[in-house]
């Protein structure tokens, strides 16, 4: 079976009231337009087509990778002449399945369930139970409880708006029923539009079963029209990663202070996540971690037993067994630290690899470094790498020890097991086993008197 997905994205979005299309607004640090496309990348077989409209070559440019068709949309005649740009890419054989470029939670089971129920005299209708139905089509049915028609809101009489089962939009079919029914759209109603919910009346009227599967929840099909439906989405988005985790036992202080903006790729036993963490991308968490509050991990791997104190950033970098981290540590794109590092509070690394053992602990800058095993680095110390045009590597080999308060000029390396005397500029290498140290002669002057305010 051959699969053509089609979704709709070509809607302004106006009580967004933003100057970005809605499809390129974000849920998890993916767009809503990113989420269904993802969805439907998981069918076999599957061909997809978006169709676009308003902001049409931002939305195209951002979303660049997606392996789709992309088709434009220039005049906004409703739902029916959107599916009507990609008609004539649509194969007689395909099973159709039309999907909302801002529905971010529809779930792939629903979506095979869907498909299921496609055959030769027949089409599918995903339809919800909604408390309050207001602004939804209503799905009108027979006393045998057969649909007979889908109404828009606009158009309903009183009796109808009292129908609690709403239309979501999404339907599968057959693409040369799909091609034939869209043939004959017209817009004789309340919008002046060209409904695709007419389809379901045409295929009555030809005698197909219109065959519904009922959606788990509201919000699984709830497209995103303003803010606050956004913010109600991404809570409840966020509240199935966390669900997720827990149930792979992780503990989370507070589930409803964690966010999950990509994926855990490996994720170990006995993890404790403080309050306000967030994971960005792609991780791997080991067994036995400790995360404190505040915390961003992006990109990155953590190995076992490593504790992160609170208020850390973690971008792209590697952690190792029993490493600590924090508080207030940033450790920036291709850090890598190995076993048993101490990374203190208010110091940075950026590309920089630190062995065994070793110390960076207070207020250090660490940038284009190479540092080896039970090394430790005084507070204040700051590998000077970059000359305004050019970066340069510093070399602190195993058993260092650099004084606080010191400036390591690159290129330089300081040998092993050698000392750096605190507050040192050092800018040529430094012997191992040695003692090196650049300071200006300590002077005091008697006879200076402290400057003193002058009155009016």
């Amino acid at each position: 079976m051959k699969i053509t997905t089609v979704i709709l994205a070509a809607g302004k979005g106006t009580r967004m009231r933003s100057e970005l299309p809605k499809v390129l607004h974000k849920i998890a640090n993916k767009s809503l337009l990113q989420h269904v496309y993802e969805l439907s990348s998981q069918l076999p077989n599957n061909s997809i087509k978006i169709v676009y409209g308003h902001g049409g070559e931002l939305v195209k440019n951002t979303l660049s990778d997606f392996n789709a068709n992309w088709v434009e949309q220039k005049q906004q005649l409703g739902t029916g002449h959107a599916v009507q740009q990609v008609a004539d890419q649509i194969e007689a054989q395909d099973v159709v399945l039309i999907l909302y470029g801002d529905v971010p939670l529809l779930k792939l089971t629903t979506i095979n369930q869907l498909i299921n129920l496609v055959g030769p005299q027949s089409i599918a209708l995903l339809t919800v139970r909604l408390e309050n139905p207001t602004g939804y089509g209503r799905i009108v049915r027979d006393i045998e409880g057969n649909v007979l028609k889908i109404v828009e809101e606009k158009d309903a009489t009183a009796d109808e708006k009292l129908i609690t089962e709403g239309n979501t939009g999404i339907l599968a079919l057959q693409g040369s029923d799909l091609k034939r029914w869209l043939s004959q759209l017209g817009n004789n109603n309340a919008q002046g539009e060209y409904y695709l919910t007419d389809v379901i009346e045409m295929a009555v009227k030809d005698g197909f079963n219109v065959n519904t599967r009922v959606a788990e929840s509201e919000d699984e099909v709830l497209g995103v029209n303003n803010r606050l439906q956004l913010s109600h989405l991404e809570r409840v988005y966020q509240k199935a990663q966390s669900e997720h985790l827990m149930e792979q036992g992780v503990t989370l202080m507070d589930p409803s202070r964690f966010d999950m903006r990509g994926e855990v790729v490996q994720l170990g036993t006995d993890i404790i996540i403080d309050v306000n963490v967030i994971f960005e991308g792609n991780n791997s968490i080991g067994n036995n971690v400790k995360i404190g509050a505040n915390t961003i991990i992006k990109d990155s791997i953590i190995a076992d037993d490593v504790e992160i104190l609170a208020n850390c950033i973690i971008e792209n970098a590697i952690v190792g067994q029993g490493s600590r981290v924090g508080p207030y540590a940033r450790l920036r794109p291709e850090a890598v630290l190995a076993e048993h590092v101490h990374i203190g509070n208010f110091v940075e690394i950026k590309k920089s690899t630190i062995a065994t053992g070793s110390k960076v602990n207070h207020l250090s800058y660490i940038g284009d470094t190479t540092v080896g095993s039970k090394v430790n680095i005084g507070a204040g110390t700051i590998t000077c790498n970059y000359d305004g045009v050019n970066k340069f590597r510093t070399i602190i080999e195993d058993g260092a020890f650099i004084g606080s308060d010191t400036q390591l000029v690159a290129p330089v390396t300081i040998g092993k097991n050698a000392t750096i005397g605190a507050g040192s500029t050092i800018t040529k290498d430094s012997p191992e086993n040695q003692l090196t140290l650049s300071r200006s002669k300590q002077i005091s002057i008697a006879s200076w008197q402290r400057p003193v305010k002058k009155e009016n």
